[in-house]
């Protein structure tokens, strides 16, 4: 995508690696609007980056989705960059009882959000000239956490619609394009620090470069190895991956 002369919205813009990426782009002189639930934090993000813009957006309500993509619309005519970024990660036992409605909510912020989000947005970004569409969804999407279960599955659903997604726009002004993060140090899970995360500026400077490529998934160096996991002996990676976590545990909690 061109990284200037945008008017982009990112759900989940007030923390994290959608915070991250609203910044960047704010910088570079584009037009960002963040969308999220909490109003306070949507201030505190447009508070240190003066002109820098915010919709109150509940991305697992569809009749929000709906309110934010009309104001969005009539407000910001020029909106051309949709980044779905919004996403929770709980931690789950796929081998025992997986709690239904921490399930249900999962499924509907992290794959049904961007559905939704980007079918009430779609139709206007086909009438800019130049529009992208940035799907967020992860390394798990390739190797999953067998501790998120849920977690992993719904950003492999959100992979392969984004392979749809592409394939169905191919002839309209409307790009789409992947991010898929490693573990980043950003409070997803919870910011520990740890070593093993990548730091959140690393990852932010790499992305950008990645989707001013235009590559249909701009992914960081440390990312490429797992997104080339898929094939007949992919078991091997994910139960190597799995183990080695479940030998040093990711740190859960304050």
């Amino acid at each position: 995508m061109q990284l200037t002369n945008n008017t982009i919205f990112i759900t989940g813009g007030t923390s994290g690696i959608g915070r991250g990426l609203a910044e960047a782009f704010h910088k570079l002189g584009n037009l960002v609007i963040i969308g999220g639930r909490r109003k306070h934090l949507l201030d505190e993000v447009t508070r240190a980056n003066p002109g820098m813009h915010a919709v109150e957006l509940d991305i697992a309500d569809p009749d929000s989705i709906r309110r934010a993509a009309a104001t969005l619309v009539e407000t910001y005519p020029t909106l051309n960059v949709l980044i779905n970024n919004a996403g929770i990660m709980p931690f789950d036992d796929a081998a025992g009882t997986i709690d239904d409605a921490t399930a249900l909510a999962t499924i509907a912020t992290n794959l049904l959000g961007p559905i939704r989000m980007t079918s009430a947005l779609v139709e206007h970004l086909k009438t800019r000239p130049r529009a992208t569409i940035v799907n967020n969804t992860s390394v798990l999407a390739y190797v999953p956490l067998a501790s998120t279960a849920v977690y992993s599955a719904t950003k492999a659903a959100l992979h392969s619609y984004t392979l749809s997604q592409r394939f169905m726009l191919s002839d309209t002004s409307v790009t789409v394009q992947e991010i898929a993060p490693p573990w980043v140090n950003t409070d997803l899970v919870h910011k520990s620090d740890d070593p093993r995360a990548m730091p959140l500026d690393a990852f932010i400077a790499q992305t950008m470069q990645a989707l001013a490529s235009e590559r249909e998934e701009a992914l960081v160096d440390i990312a490429v190895p797992m997104r080339n996991n898929a094939g007949p002996d992919e078991h091997a990676l994910v139960n190597a991956f799995n183990a080695q976590v479940a030998a040093n545990p990711i740190p859960v909690g304050a």
